[in-house]
């Protein structure tokens, strides 16, 4: 069964899904890019079986409060936050795309609060070309100005993110999209290489891995996270 709820961190309010036992090991999903908690329900069926598991809707997408000021580290924080007022310590933390480098700030600012780290399809963080994205026809489940406002982030990341992935400590899973993926594959592969305790598997679907291959993805990250 799946709980939907709110909770207010840093002065908004944040949607989530939550769903397993609850004596079990929390398990925490971040979606990408205009998606939201619902991107995550086959993932998250399967990981509740033995685990209690929260995806949210970070700031300015599905549920969550679209507040109009967003930045990568804003997201982090909320993420932060969220942990603090559900009492949750260290947590399994899944992030895919956006989700993915929200995961990877949090994992180096606090590093003692996430045991195990997945990155589903994320590069390391590099200035890339920028493009002008073009917003989708009809309505929308997440807020434009979000994308607006991190996109140029996404294009130029801080540098400093690069050189702070050797400060994360948890045992990390890089799990690559292969040739199919709009994302350079060689990024991912360098973002495994900096984390020191990384690997990385290729699941050859393109971006967006754990939709298209659902079972394959569960089941490496299951496998992961149950690793001793």
């Amino acid at each position: 069964m799946v709980d939907h709820r709110t909770t207010v961190v840093n002065g908004i309010r944040l949607a989530y899904e939550v769903s397993g036992p609850r004596e079990g090991r929390a398990a925490v999903l971040l979606h990408a890019l205009g998606e939201d908690a619902r991107s995550w329900r086959a993932v998250a069926r399967a990981l509740a079986a033995e685990r209690r598991v929260y995806a949210l809707d970070l700031r300015g997408h599905g549920r969550s409060a679209w507040p109009g000021t967003y930045t990568l580290e804003l997201m982090a924080s909320d993420v932060l936050g969220f942990l603090d007022a559900l009492g949750l310590g260290a947590v399994d933390l899944i992030g895919h795309s956006l989700g993915g480098v929200v995961a990877q700030l949090l994992a180096q600012e606090c590093p003692h609060r996430v045991a195990r780290l997945v990155l589903e399809d994320v590069p390391a963080p590099r200035p890339r070309t920028p493009t002008a994205p073009v917003r989708p026809d009809g309505e929308l489940h997440f807020d434009w100005n979000m994308v607006t406002a991190v996109r140029p982030q996404l294009d130029t990341p801080d540098p400093a993110w690069l050189d702070r992935l050797a400060g994360i400590t948890a045992p990390t899973l890089v799990v690559a999209g292969g040739p199919a993926s709009h994302v350079p594959q060689d990024g991912v592969a360098e973002l495994a290489r900096r984390i020191p305790d990384a690997r990385v598997i290729t699941i050859p679907v393109g971006h967006m891995v754990h939709d298209e291959a659902p079972d394959a993805f569960t089941r490496a990250v299951m496998e992961f996270l149950s690793a001793s």
